[in-house]
This record gives C-alpha cells, sequence and structure tokens, in this order.
C-alpha cells in the first residue's frame, strides 16, 4: 500500500474538499474512528482526550462527544484556550458540551485510556514546555494510550522524536499511513497502527502519484516468479558468487545457498584455490569453480548462462574485490554488491557511482548497513537527523544509478526513479552474524530469475524478515534459507497458486 508523506495527506485532504466533501465531514469520521478504536482497547473505566490546538485536537474532541454519546466517563484537556481554536477544530469543540480541564501533567489523573490528540504528523520543531512535560505524565501514567494519527513529537515525515514523544499502545491513522509508521524510532511509539478509512476517495492517488510504499507482497505481487510446469533449471538463471579465501568463505557460501533456495536454477561458488577443498566439503547442490583472479572471474563470466552475480560477502576490503567488480559490470551481469564489495570503494566512491550509472541493461542492487552506507555516501549518513532514512536512501540511489537497499529494522529500498518501500515484518533476532549474505543471496536469486532489481530487492527483503519470523527467537543466519519452503508456501496460497 502507498505511504504518504505529511504534505502528500494534506494534499489528500485539499482535494477531497474540492471534489465536495466538507473538511469538518472528514474531521467526524475520523473523531469516530478514534471513538471506535477506543472502545475496543478499554471496555470500561474513564477515559481522558489530551486536544491540542490544530486539527488533531479537533479529532480529538469529536472522538469524545462520540464517546461521551455512549455513556463513556470522558475528560478533555485543552492545550489553549477554547476560544483560541480555529476552523474545524473550533467547529469540533463546540460539539463538546461539557468543561475542559487545565492543560497540566495533574489534570491527567488515573484514568483507564489516555487518547493523545496533541499534535499528530504536522509537527516541525522540538517539544518543549508544557507540551514536554504533559507528554512526559502520559508516557509515566501506566494506563494504555490511543494516539490520534501519530504519536504526539514524532516528525510525520523523518519518524524522529522531537524531543519528547508519546508512546502509544496503538494509532489510529487515516486513508494511509505516513513514513514515521514504519520508520524508526517511530514505529517503536506508533504500537499497533489502526488505517480508518474516513472519506478519502482512492481516486486521489492518480493525481498525488506517491512512489513510496510499505514493503507488502501487493507491491510486487506482478513480479514474483513462478516456475513453469514446461520449465527448466537454465530458465531460472545462474547464479555465481565469489567466495573469500580459505579463512572468510562462510558468508558466500550462506548467500549461495539463499540464492538457490530463493529459486535460481543453477548456483556456482568461484573460489580460490586455496579455498576450494573447504568449499567443495561444505556444498552439494552449490558448484563449485576455481577462481583466484578477477581475470579468472571474468573467464567464468565467458559462459553466458551466468547472468546474475554476487560479490561481497567474505571477498575483503582490496583491489582485487574492486576488480571483480568491475570484471562482472563490464560483462553486464545482473549484480548484488554487499559487504566488502562497498567498502572497497570507500575511497573513490565516484569510480563505481561512473560504472554503475553507465549500466542500462543490467539490473545492479546495493545491500550496505548503517555502517556501511556512510562510506559510500558520506553526506547522506545517519548523523543528519534532519534527514529520513527514505530521504537518504532514494538520494544514494539517484546518485549511484542503482537500487540502494539500506539494511536495518525498518528496511528501505529505493530506485533511481524515486520508487522506495519500508519494510516492517522483521524480527529482531535477525540481527546477527550472516543474516546478510542470504538476503543477498534472495535477491540474487531473485534477479536471476528475470525480476527487475527493485522488485527483486523488495521480494528479498520481504522473504528475509519471514523466514525470521519462521525461524524464531535463536535463529541463526544458516536457518534462514531452510525456512524459505514455508515462506514460499505462504506467499503462494496468499497469491492463489497451485502448488
Amino acid at each position: 500500500m502507498e505511504i504518504l508523506t505529511t504534505s502528500e495527506m494534506e494534499r489528500a485532504d485539499r482535494l477531497t474538499i474540492a471534489a465536495g466533501t466538507p473538511g469538518f465531514s472528514l474531521m467526524l469520521s475520523a473523531g469516530q474512528a478514534v471513538a471506535e478504536a477506543a472502545m475496543d482497547l478499554v471496555e470500561t473505566g474513564p477515559i481522558v482526550v489530551v486536544c491540542g490546538p490544530g486539527n488533531n485536537g479537533g479529532d480529538g474532541f469529536v472522538a469524545a462527544a462520540e464517546l461521551a454519546a455512549q455513556g463513556r466517563d470522558v475528560s478533555v484537556i485543552l492545550m489553549c484556550e477554547r476560544d483560541a481554536l480555529h476552523g474545524d477544530a473550533a467547529s469540533a469543540a463546540k460539539g463538546w458540551k461539557f468543561p475542559v480541564l487545565p492543560f497540566t501533567p495533574q489534570a491527567i489523573g488515573r484514568p483507564a485510556l489516555i487518547i493523545d490528540a496533541l499534535f499528530g504528523a504536522g509537527l516541525s520543531r522540538p517539544v518543549t514546555g508544557e507540551p514536554h512535560d504533559v507528554i512526559a505524565a502520559i508516557n509515566g501514567n501506566g494506563a494504555p494510550v490511543l494516539a490520534v494519527d501519530l504519536p504526539s513529537g514524532i516528525n510525520g515525515t523523518t519518524g524522529a522524536v522531537m524531543g519528547i514523544a508519546v508512546r502509544a499502545t496503538e494509532t489510529v491513522t487515516f486513508f494511509r499511513k505516513k513514513p514515521a509508521h514504519l520508520l524508526l524510532p517511530g514505529r517503536q511509539h506508533c504500537g499497533r497502527v489502526r488505517l480508518a478509512d474516513i472519506g478519502i476517495a482512492p481516486q486521489v492517488l492518480a493525481e498525488i502519484r506517491p512512489q513510496a510504499f510499505e514493503n507488502d507482497p501487493e507491491l510486487w505481487q506482478g513480479h514474483f516468479p513462478v516456475p513453469r510446469i514446461d520449465g527448466h533449471k537454465y530458465a531460472r538463471g545462474h547464479v555465481l558468487a565469489m567466495s573469500g579465501d580459505v579463512t572468510a568463505t562462510g558468508a558466500a557460501r550462506m548467500a549461495a545457498r539463499a540464492a538457490l533456495r530463493a529459486g535460481a536454477g543453477l548456483v556456482t561458488l568461484a573460489s580460490p584455490r586455496d579455498a576450494l577443498a573447504v568449499n567443495a566439503a561444505a556444498l552439494t547442490a552449490v558448484m563449485v569453480r576455481a577462481a583466484d583472479t578477477a581475470i579468472a572471474f571474468g573467464e567464468l563470466l565467458g559462459d553466458k548462462r551466468y547472468n546474475t552475480c554476487i560479490i561481497g560477502p567474505g571477498t575483503g576490503v582490496s583491489e582485487r574485490t574492486r576488480d571483480l567488480v568491475y570484471t562482472a559490470l563490464t560483462a553486464q551481469r545482473h549484480l548484488v554488491l554487499d559487504a566488502d564489495a562497498l567498502t572497497s570503494f570507500a575511497d573513490a566512491p565516484e569510480r563505481l557511482f561512473e560504472q554503475l550509472r553507465a549500466m542500462a541493461e543490467a539490473q545492479i542492487v546495493l545491500t550496505p548497513h548503517e555502517g556501511e552506507f556512510p562510506r559510500l555516501f558520506s553526506d547522506l549518513s545517519n548523523k543528519h537527523p534532519g534527514r529520513s532514512k527514505l530521504e537518504r536512501v532514494r538520494a544514494a540511489a539517484v546518485r549511484c544509478g542503482a537500487v540502494v537497499l539500506l539494511k536495518g529494522a525498518d528496511t528501505t529500498v529505493a530506485a533511481p526513479d524515486g520508487r522506495a518501500a519500508i519494510a516492517a515484518n522483521a524480527p529482531p533476532w535477525l540481527a546477527t552474524a550472516g543474516a546478510g549474505d542470504v538476503l543477498a543471496g534472495i535477491i540474487a536469486g531473485m534477479l536471476a530469475q528475470g525480476v527487475p532489481a527493485f522488485e527483486a530487492a523488495c521480494i528479498g527483503v520481504w522473504m528475509h524478515g519471514e523466514a525470521g519470523n519462521e525461524a524464531g527467537p535463536g535463529l541463526i543466519a544458516e536457518d534462514l534459507p531452510e525456512t524459505l519452503p514455508a515462506v514460499f508456501r505462504r506467499l503462494y496460497d496468499r497469491f492463489g497458486i497451485e502448488y
């Protein structure tokens, strides 16, 4: 599903209003959705609604009136004077026929539920003063919290905490999620996210044309590779993965096995001669070929059936690794560049980017983590808190001319054309040695089968997360390829594919 930035969501509201739906009708629907969520969260007990001065507060007033009409014990705390409210928020406040409590931490009391309707997604400056103290009191109260649109204190576009932020049990948002519902640390503050229909027609998306999406199977279902009954292994591609030396062979083997599990018809490990025996003893379905140098690697690529390469896991940070990358690029192969293949260009990233931008036909994916990303894109590092992960990865993809995948609990994929996807299905136990090597292999397996780079990266990320969920706590990276058949079966069931 599409993700809308705060400005895109504001445009969706304006387009809906221009088409004849009053803004106050949208507010009524939003407030009623909040009230419904509140009833689901707590069946009895008092409810406190903390309202801000804008439309988020207006949603809170509507919710409070609806809950009171349902017989619930409701109190409203307002950040400003009632007569300071304007527009739809003022109209909503008129529907609340009871007094409002002073905007102090003490006014919260001991409710069964707190509804946070302070700021929503539009916050652009740090929270200070009384709002800071009230948010601190909300977090320290112990009652469950229902946030309206987005927990107050979270920047809707970047997901950043603006000084302090509400930690919600559940968040009700409207029409489409925003980046902060998926990006960290915002996602950690949202709790469960409930998406409510408030009367915005999906047709507005045709004019807004959003290019960010939640990484979900519906995004890439049309590109998901399904073997044909009349197919054969060479029709499903042949992946060539480069191994490290005798002391660093495991990473490439895990990537190779994952590529095979992901559906590549054949996988070969190109191995330095000193590691041939180690690799051959540890592999069965994955073939092993000798390749000590970039020249030998290039000779292997003389076989056109090798259509996809993996370079980086365990290859070492060196001129040799750079030469391996240049060799694969010259051969016009689909390519996953991970780990050492990225760091090897840290002193001259533009040399790599020039080559990538010249690759019109090949599908290429770069898979850095946050430690590797600034080695290639130093000015786009996470040390610049005003720029979201989504913005950084998009900028990196444009700069290098390839698909960039920035790993993490909120792994984000971006293509040079501006498309981007944020994942939210990865379990915490995926943070283990070798998991990234398996991800590189899954993506390569998809590329080998003809999946375009953006979709291959998105599929790989989603399946990687689901493989982690399937393996469960205590997994090690070697477990992940073995859980992929179960992930495939779930996808086949979801897509209605017989097997």
